[in-house]
């Protein structure tokens, strides 16, 4: 295996983690809050989460930049990726940053905005393959 496969699958084990990591905790919560009034439950499991997503963004950001300038990948054909990735991080950067005074509508519609741009950003990697 050659170091670009190797940063490929270290790359797509990030992306991978922190879109599943959002897929699961919206069942997650939606599980705990229909059996438990417990917040502290919700912020611990929250937390917890937040260590796991950022490790995965930050694996995820830092290999495909290395990829793409140790090996010259043409910028313009991957706008897209990048800026659905910007628009993802800082999303998820508020939501975290409010979450303790936002409602649960609120954090809820944040967290549906940040998974539909993950999505998205697995839908504009395709077209780079």
């Amino acid at each position: 295996m050659n170091r670009f496969e190797v940063l490929k699958w270290i790359h797509l084990l990030g992306a991978a983690t922190w879109t599943g990591g959002l897929i699961v905790l919206a069942f997650l919560v939606t599980a705990i809050r229909r059996h438990t009034d417990d917040i502290e439950l919700l912020r611990v499991v929250a937390r917890r989460f937040g260590v796991v997503s950022w490790v995965a963004f930050a694996t995820a950001v830092t290999t495909g930049l290395w990829m793409y300038i140790d090996f010259g990948f043409p910028w313009r054909e991957a706008e897209l990726k990048i800026t659905l990735v910007v628009l993802a991080g800082a999303l998820a950067l508020v939501h975290q940053l409010t979450a303790r005074w936002t409602s649960a509508a609120v954090r809820g519609i944040i967290q549906l905005g940040i998974l539909v741009l993950s999505i998205g950003i697995f839908g504009a990697a395709v077209t780079l393959i």
